[in-house]
């Protein structure tokens, strides 16, 4: 049996919420994987050469959701590993909570087939990986002690 060769990977992006209706919501996007199984995951994506991690974030996030956003915050990284290619790949997602400045949904790239606001209560049934609900779940413990965003 052949080793695993190992690599590393970096990706950026955000959780960007927004107040309506004294609800606190949050944008998840959709991805087909393979012919029946489908993903809902938060934007991300991973560094242009000579690029910051937070230029990363307000790039990929705009790019795959259609919204020009700011970051408001910096949140916690999320690490996994996955094997593709045959390389063991530990990746380390670097979060910031931001919201939006202008744009619509309407006008997200191939990257996602469906994205849209949910409450961020919905969050912990609808997303596909546990790193990222623990992640939303205490973003949203953070918000409501330090009042809602805009």
């Amino acid at each position: 049996m052949a080793r695993l060769r190992s690599a590393l990977a970096t990706s950026a992006g955000g959780i960007v919420v927004s107040s309506q209706q004294d609800r606190i919501s949050l944008v998840v996007g959709m991805r087909r994987r393979g012919r029946d199984a489908v993903t809902w995951t938060l934007p991300k994506g991973t560094p242009d050469p000579g690029e910051s991690l937070e230029e990363t974030a307000i790039r990929e996030v705009t790019e795959e959701t259609g919204l020009e956003v700011r970051i408001v915050e910096p949140l916690s990284a999320i690490e996994y590993v996955f094997v593709q290619d045959g390389a063991r790949i530990r990746k380390t997602v670097h979060y910031f909570l931001m919201e939006p400045t202008g744009g619509d949904l309407s006008r997200h790239d191939v990257e996602f087939e469906r994205v849209r606001w949910i409450p961020f209560d919905e969050a912990g049934s609808l997303l596909s990986f546990a790193t990222e609900r623990e992640l939303v779940a205490a973003a949203a413990a953070r918000l409501a002690a330090a009042g809602s965003p805009s």
